[in-house]
């Protein structure tokens, strides 16, 4: 949850970085704007695949749940494990044959869309500020470092805010369960920061 706000802190910071300190490590031969958008793209490739990644995993993560909301309720108690089996098979089926599908056709189409935004949207200098930057061994070891960051504000925003969230997630559930016309339940434990 906090990794794209913190993701693009670190853009922010490392693009002013970049801008007053490009000058000095400009490469010797200069790039086309086309060259540039292609450093880009080559840069960003984990981005997109990881973007065409959660797309296509985002279908089967929705069935997952929905069987598993049906599954009590269709299946008799003998046969349940084994159709839980069976679904688990069907989906992984589904995610070896349409997650690399997906992430291909998006490394492909990048440079017709990214691309060409880039193109329209940047200046040659401005890009090759943003390549100089992504390829600094001092940017990779900060963003290196985001897990860590992340993980450190998470335990920190948990602990503090702990003793004030659990109430009020408490008296939610009791109300929602209320309207709904079962027993107020006890709230489970909110959930532990997620590490890298």
């Amino acid at each position: 949850m906090l990794k794209k706000p913190l993701h693009t802190l670190t853009l922010t910071l490392a693009l002013l970085i970049a801008a007053t300190g490009a000058s000095a490590q400009t490469p010797a031969a200069p790039a086309t704007k086309k060259e540039l958008v292609a450093r880009l793209l080559k840069l960003q490739q984990p981005g997109i695949e990881a973007l065409a990644r959660a797309m296509a995993e985002q279908p089967a993560a929705q069935l997952l749940d929905r069987a598993d909301v049906i599954l009590p309720n269709a299946v008799s108690a003998d046969r349940r494990e084994a159709v839980a089996k069976e679904i688990q098979a069907d989906t992984a089926k589904y995610l070896n044959e349409t997650v690399p599908l997906v992430t291909t056709r998006a490394v492909k189409l990048a440079p017709t869309t990214v691309g060409s935004l880039l193109e329209e949207k940047f200046s040659e200098a401005e890009l090759l500020q943003i390549v100089t930057l992504l390829e600094s061994p001092v940017y990779a070891k900060y963003m290196q470092l985001t897990g860590s960051m992340q993980k450190a504000l998470q335990e920190k925003l948990l602990a503090d805010t702990r003793g004030t969230v659990e109430p009020k997630v408490k008296q939610l559930e009791q109300s929602i369960s209320k309207r709904l016309g079962g027993p107020a339940t006890p709230a489970s434990a909110p959930a532990k920061p997620a590490g890298k």
